[in-house]
């Protein structure tokens, strides 16, 4: 059909303002010359981090997930600060979370997590050479510590214990670059 894949924002209205995420409302013209309207959910961005012990042990944090209504396992993470640069971030909520510091951090990779309907990008990074820091979560989060070897992680995803796209992510890394 030789459309441009381009939807052209004629006017954008912010619907919802919240501490972690905004909302807005686009009217758009789609690629075919007609209009819609979109909604998207604006994020600072976040950072995960897959962290291995020296004796090849995955780091997780269990926690209770609204949006899921269950307890899910999942590597350490956490948004993005006004200004903060990701690998700042990554060594912060790493320690926060399970109070390990970490000698080595690499970026993995980055994902945008719902490209559908939201801007949300992960910054994935590897830390290893961990060391003990000081675990001090926010006051609003409750997590209990995990570590498990790589088949117990699988196990875990075919439980659904581990049940996020950033975790199975970084485990499919971490399995695809160790074998």
């Amino acid at each position: 059909m030789g459309y441009q894949l381009v939807e052209k924002t004629l006017s954008k209205e912010n619907i919802f303002k919240g501490r972690i995420i905004d909302v807005n409302l686009h009217d758009v013209v789609l690629p075919n010359g007609k209009k819609s309207k979109r909604e998207v959910v604006n994020h600072p961005g976040a950072v995960a981090v897959l962290a291995v012990t020296d004796d090849e042990k995955l780091v997780l944090v269990k926690q209770f997930r609204k949006p899921l209504d269950k307890v899910i396992a999942e590597i350490p993470a956490g948004k993005l600060e006004k200004g903060e640069e990701p690998k700042a971030c990554a060594l912060r909520e790493l320690e926060e979370e399970t109070g390990y510091c970490a000698d080595h951090i690499e970026e993995i990779m980055s994902f945008y997590t719902s490209p559908g309907f939201a801007d949300e990008i992960i910054y994935l990074y590897l830390a290893k050479g961990l060391k003990d820091g000081k675990k001090q979560t926010d006051e609003d989060e409750f997590v209990e510590l995990m570590e498990v070897s790589f088949s117990e992680a699988m196990n875990l995803i075919k439980a659904n214990i581990i049940h996020d796209a950033k975790t199975i992510c970084a485990i499919q890394h971490w399995l695809l670059n160790n074998k």
